[in-house]
């Protein structure tokens, strides 16, 4: 089973939905570097269920460091974080154990773990285990923003309702990167808050969900970073955030918009004005596979939740019987308004793994521990 990614620094996940916690294990970070536990407990807040569109599991999701942190820095060892579990209700799938949910890993954890699987929650398959990308995520970007790098995303997209676009306006983009962080339900138009949400519990009186797609920016990334071919930044980026549950689709800049364009519209013109830049930022701030110093741009298409109310086609996996089920317990009608810090913060974790391959003989230029 593959638990773990990353090169320079590794990620390793561990645990179950309905076990006593979830975790996570980073190993090669930089000593020395002071983590702001409250930052990173607001975000865990940001991703924590709140309010009706939200599945109605209330878990306090407050990470506990066991290992590699120090008098507030990072001792260099590897750093482990642990989620308890504590408001499991097991016995919403006891009933259904045998019946393959659709849009679920049910019948393929079957196949590949011939019945040993947790079941519960969806075991390891779980968005449960999204709290440990946001945990150890945030602190990869913590060690960004002290590099003077900026993250951010917002719901460009909620079932059929559209927010604007981020602006093509480096200054305006900055604040807009920061007003988005600011918020539990990130929007760029305040306008569009209320029929989102208003969507989201509609679907839910419906028995249904809804999905959409997420607008990431990134500033401040220097250029250079990324390999050609299989190494390219998009890939690792790609990678990542395909190990997010629910994700169905990633594009940079245009993505498929190149589709209808010629090349003399797609290229993206360079100019100098104290450093190299481009003109228009089609590409996302990256060419070859290599960061060349513009915003990096990324959409995210996270799809319906899975679990949903209405009674659907499917199979009794111990029978092989054909059978009607009706999923019962505690659901998200959406996702995607939790989901936008998980991008986030997974995305911070993929571009220091990568920026440390550029400066791996480098020592972390950061605040130093002061006995």
């Amino acid at each position: 089973m593959k638990n773990s990614i990353g090169n320079n620094i590794t990620m390793t996940i561990f645990g179950e939905s309905h076990g006593p916690c979830v975790g996570v294990t980073l190993d090669g970070l930089p000593s020395g570097f002071k983590i702001d536990l409250d930052f990173l407990y607001d975000d865990m807040e940001k991703r924590r269920a709140v309010g009706l569109i939200s599945t109605q599991r209330h878990e306090e999701d407050h990470p506990e460091i066991v290992s590699g942190f120090f008098n507030g820095y990072t001792t260099g060892t590897p750093l482990t974080l642990l989620i308890a579990n504590k408001d499991q209700h097991s016995k919403d799938y006891e009933k259904i154990k045998g019946r393959l949910r659709p849009g679920h890993a049910d019948y393929t954890a079957f196949e590949r773990y011939n019945g040993y699987q947790d079941y519960r929650g969806g075991g390891h398959f779980s968005g449960r285990l999204t709290a440990c990308m946001v945990a150890a995520g945030n602190i990869c970007k913590q060690i960004l923003m002290a590099k003077g790098v900026q993250i951010g995303s917002h719901m460009e997209q909620l079932y059929n309702l559209k927010d604007i676009p981020f602006s093509s306006n480096i200054n305006v983009l900055n604040e807009q990167i920061q007003q988005v962080n600011q918020m539990k339900f990130a929007v760029l138009d305040a306008a569009m808050e209320e029929p989102m949400k208003e969507a989201a519990l509609q679907a839910q009186k419906e028995g249904d969900s809804i999905g959409g797609i997420l607008e990431t920016a990134i500033t401040g990334y220097p250029a250079g970073i990324g390999d050609p071919i299989f190494g390219a930044l998009e890939s690792t980026l790609t990678q990542i955030l395909y190990s997010i549950p629910a994700v169905k689709g990633v594009s940079f800049g245009l993505g498929f918009g190149f589709a209808n364009l010629k090349g003399s519209q797609a290229n993206d013109p360079f100019y100098f004005d104290g450093q190299i830049r481009t003109t228009t930022n089609n590409n996302a701030g990256i060419n070859g596979g290599i960061s060349n110093g513009m915003p990096i741009l990324i959409h995210t298409c996270v799809k319906p939740t899975s679990s949903i109310y209405k009674v659907q086609d499917s199979v009794d996996y111990a029978t092989k019987q054909n059978v009607k089920l009706q999923i019962v317990g505690r659901h998200d009608p959406c996702i995607i308004h939790r989901a936008r810090i998980v991008v986030d913060n997974m995305l911070s974790f993929g571009l220091l793994d990568a920026w440390m391959s550029k400066a791996a003989l480098a020592p972390f230029e950061g605040e130093q521990y002061e006995s």
